[in-house]
C-alpha cells in the first residue's frame, strides 16, 4: 500500500511497552499543514485497538492519496481519534508553532478514554494532562503516530479541496496552500484570501508589507522540519 521495502515501517513496540508500563491507552500525535502559505493547520490523535489494527498503516507522506483516502476510513472504523483544527487567524496571532501545539491540545480532547500516554511526532510536545514522549520522525516509527498522521493528512486536504472550489484559480485542491510555483503565480494574478496566513513573509510580501528580499528569512516559531 505504497512506499517500498528499503522505507522504515512503523511497529506498535513503543506503544506495547507504554501499556504495560502504565495500562494504556496510548495516543499517537501528529498534524499537517505548518508549511504551507494558506489553510489551516490540522492535528489528530489517535488510539489504536491493539487487537484490531488496519494493515498498511505508514507514514501519511510516504503514501498514495486513495491510499490515505482508504486507510482514513479503516482507522476511523476501528480507533479512537480527535481533531483540532487552527485557522488561519489563530495562526496568524499566535504563530505557527503555538497553533499547531494549541490543535494537539483540542485533538487529545476529544479523546474518550483520555490517553495516560501520547506520542508526539517531532520534539516539541504540547501541554498535556498526560505523560508525553516525542519521537523525531515518530510517523516512520510509531503505528499511533502515522495513523493520526493520515487522519490529519486526509482532514486538512479535503479543507483545502473545499477552498480550492470557494476560491477558483487558486489551485488549492492541487498544491493544498504550499508554497508551489502555481501557487506564487496564482497569488500574483488573483492576489491574498482571506485564507491566507498574513505572518508568513511571502504572504507578507505578496501585500507589500516586506521588501522581497526578505521573503525566505525564517519565521519566528516555524519549525521547518
Amino acid at each position: 500500500m505504497g512506499g517500498t521495502e528499503s522505507e522504515p515501517r512503523p511497529t506498535f513496540e513503543v506503544e506495547a511497552v507504554a501499556i504495560r508500563l502504565t495500562g494504556g491507552p496510548v495516543a499517537g500525535i501528529d498534524e499537517a499543514g505548518r508549511g504551507p502559505l494558506a489553510g489551516p493547520v490540522v492535528a489528530a490523535a489517535v488510539i489504536l485497538d491493539p487487537d484490531n489494527i488496519p494493515p498498511g498503516i505508514a507514514d501519511s507522506k510516504a503514501l498514495e492519496p486513495d491510499v490515505r483516502e482508504e486507510l482514513f476510513e479503516r482507522i476511523k472504523a476501528t480507533s479512537k481519534i480527535g481533531i483540532g483544527i487552527a485557522d488561519v487567524a489563530r495562526i496568524d496571532r499566535y504563530n505557527i508553532l503555538n497553533a499547531t501545539l494549541w490543535a494537539m491540545q483540542q485533538a487529545v480532547k476529544q479523546l474518550e478514554p483520555t490517553p495516560r500516554v501520547a506520542l508526539v511526532d517531532g520534539n516539541r510536545p504540547p501541554k498535556l494532562r498526560c505523560q508525553t514522549q516525542c519521537i523525531v520522525q515518530g510517523d516512520t516509527k510509531s503505528l499511533s503516530i502515522a495513523a493520526a498522521s493520515i487522519v490529519a493528512k486526509v482532514t486538512r486536504d479535503r479543507i483545502m479541496i473545499e477552498l480550492g472550489r470557494a476560491y477558483p484559480g487558486y489551485g488549492f485542491e492541487r498544491h493544498k496552500g504550499y508554497p508551489t510555483p502555481e501557487h506564487f503565480e496564482a497569488i500574483d494574478r488573483l492576489g491574498v484570501t482571506p485564507h491566507h496566513r498574513r505572518s508568513f513573509r511571502p504572504v507578507q510580501v505578496a501585500l507589500g508589507l516586506v521588501p522581497p528580499e526578505e521573503a525566505e528569512l525564517p519565521l519566528l516559531g516555524f519549525n521547518q522540519a
